[in-house]
Formats: C-alpha cells, structure tokens, sequence
C-alpha cells in the first residue's frame, strides 16, 4: 500500500475513524523510519579576512568582447539565410592585421586560407556551421568553428539583430571537442600538465554584458593516467 493513501482516506472519514485508521498502520512494513541524526550545517570559513581589497584593475581577457560584424546582413534576424564562410570573411577583411579582433586568434596562415575559400573550398578552415538560441530570444545564433595552426580550434558565436550579426563569443584552444546543453556552450579542451584530464567551460548568455561568458570551469578526468606520467606527490601542505 502506497504512504501517501492514508492521508487520502483520512479526509473521507469521520474523526473516530481517522484514528483508529491511522493506528492501525503504524507497524506496516511500509512505515517511514528515522535515518538516524541529521549532521549539523557547517557555513563557510573565510579564510585571509584581513585581505586587502583589490585596487589595481585585472588583466583583460577579453571575454566579454563583442563586435557588429561589417557588411554582414541577416534578413529577418535570421542566421540560417547568412553564408558562414562570409561571416569570417568579413571579420578577416575588416582585421587585415596578423592577429585580427579582439580575442587574438586569427593567425596570418589562417586568414589567407579563409580569404581563399571561394577558389580553394577544400583547404578552407571553416567548419560546419552549427545553430542554436543561446541568448533565450527565440532565434538561433549562428555557431562557428575555424580550424587553425597547432591543433588549435577558433570558435565564434554570433547573434542575428537590427537586420545583421554580432559577435558575442571568440575563443580559441586546443579544442577536443565541443557540446550544446541547453543554452550553454560546453568547450573541451586538452589538458597539457595534467595527462589523463581535459578541461571543461561551459559559455553563457549574460543578459547585462549581452554576451556569452565562462560561467562554470572544471577540470574532468577523462582516461587512465599512463604509468610514470602522473602528477609528483606534494612534498609538504597544511
């Protein structure tokens, strides 16, 4: 018999009966049991409470760099009826520099082969374009990988408004692989001093700073650590 049908019989049944129904049940098999203690809530300790706070500015990463693509337009707000390959082309053209934008990550190799992409389609960077809302707006955003020097993967996430595009996410890694959770960019990316591990960040819209950011960071392990090739055990700590 289910826990929860007493209750039900108990709002059908006279105050006599309610009782002696409800005494009744109290040696089943089925009946709810302690348990045992509940461990007490421990808050968090701050540790340093006399830290400094911080004055000088941090260094920029450039994770909230956004740019209206030029020339770029997207009929009706939508990003499926705009050439990925002229997205990227567009960038390049307006970046003619041997690092373009602002992330830093278009080598000069890279850039000639996406301006040669019309007459070299085989050799071109630009991957597959993929679609997704990120922004929760109700229209996809245009999702773009370019494959790039030293096993490095760019990704760029563009937004469709006011007729065109906007950049709102650029990054670039040695990418292993990339996943779409919901509204969330999840980028894996190789772990280079601990073998065995990858590393995982998770990219979100953020309405304020209207741009996708690296909101959950983790470090997975992924495969058995080889032989030999672990980390050295720490020779001292608290």
């Amino acid at each position: 018999m289910s826990p929860h049908r007493p209750a039900v019989y108990a709002a059908l049944l006279p105050g006599a009966a309610v009782t002696a129904l409800l005494l009744a049940g109290c040696g089943n098999a089925g009946e709810l049991r302690s348990a045992g203690p509940t461990p007490t809530a421990v808050g968090p300790v701050r540790l340093w409470p006399d830290m400094p706070p911080v004055t000088a500015p941090p260094y920029d990463y450039g994770e909230s760099d956004t740019a209206r693509v030029p020339g770029i337009a997207a009929p009706g707000d939508d990003a499926h009826r705009v050439d990925p390959v002229a997205v990227v082309q567009a960038e390049v053209a307006a970046n003619p520099d041997e690092y373009t934008g602002p992330d830093g990550g278009m080598y000069q190799e890279t850039a000639a082969q996406i301006r040669a992409c019309g007459s070299r389609p085989r050799q071109c960077p630009v991957m597959t374009p993929y679609y997704r809302d990120l922004t929760g707006d109700g229209k996809d955003e245009l999702v773009v990988g370019i494959r790039m020097p030293d096993q490095q993967t760019g990704l760029r996430v563009y937004m469709p408004e006011k007729g065109g595009l906007t950049r709102i996410m650029s990054t670039v890694d040695q990418v292993v692989g990339v996943q779409l959770a919901g509204r969330d960019l999840v980028v894996r990316v190789v772990s280079a001093g601990i073998p065995g591990y990858e590393y995982r960040t998770a990219w979100s819209w953020d309405a304020q700073q209207r741009s996708l950011l690296p909101t959950r960071d983790e470090i997975v392990r992924v495969k058995p650590v080889p032989p030999g090739q672990g980390s050295p055990s720490p020779s001292g700590g608290a």
